[in-house]
């Protein structure tokens, strides 16, 4: 059951754009005090917490055990009175490096695999660059060390696009599950991420 609770719910604001990601349980939470309705993905049809606790999984659907009663597990909500789109800041760190560059060698367009990969410094640390969304790329290892020292110019291998800092979606969220229901109300990009690197 617990899994279940911190298992991902896709948060839409009151225009239905993706918003945040919650676990099932501040899902509900937020349900039952009546500050968002689950979406159900297949006919976009709206629920409170009175009729959605009335409703029975069914027999392949993840449900949460409650003493008396089995209850669904929302994929998708929408919260009541929130309409802006907040601008989360992505986090600079690895894996979301690994999902910006979608696990590919930003000069030969290789996808070798995350042990294949290395992180690159645009501008060579060596040479006063530093390690921010705008000077780092997924190299592999054969591109790294072809380029070496250099920056793309010198060693004449031109990046396939810009490093830039990428703007928040629920791919750099803290789950790594791709749950199918949220393909209606996410762009395509989402889907072309292999989140395991594999």
């Amino acid at each position: 059951m617990v899994a279940m609770l911190t298992r991902p719910t896709l948060v839409l604001n009151r225009n239905w754009q993706p918003v945040g990601v919650a676990s099932v349980a501040r899902s509900l939470s937020l349900v039952a005090s009546g500050r968002a309705r689950i979406v159900d993905p297949a006919d976009y049809q709206l629920y409170t917490w009175k009729v959605w606790s009335r409703l029975i999984p069914q027999q392949d659907e993840p449900f949460v055990q409650s003493v008396t009663f089995r209850l669904r597990v929302p994929e998708v909500i929408t919260l009541v009175g929130y309409d802006r789109v907040p601008r989360q800041v992505v986090t600079f760190s690895r894996l979301n490096l690994y999902k910006r560059d979608q696990y590919t060698c930003q000069y030969c367009d290789a996808k070798p695999g995350s042990e294949e990969l290395t992180i690159d410094h645009v501008q060579p640390r060596s040479r006063g660059g530093t390690s921010t969304w705008e000077n780092c790329v997924l190299a592999c290892i054969a591109c790294n060390n072809k380029k070496a020292n250099r920056t793309p110019q010198e060693a004449h291998m031109p990046l396939r696009k810009m490093p830039i800092r990428p703007t928040w979606q629920p791919l750099y969220s803290r789950h790594n599950l791709k749950i199918q229901s949220w393909r209606k109300f996410l762009s395509e990009a989402y889907w072309t991420v292999e989140l395991d690197g594999s």
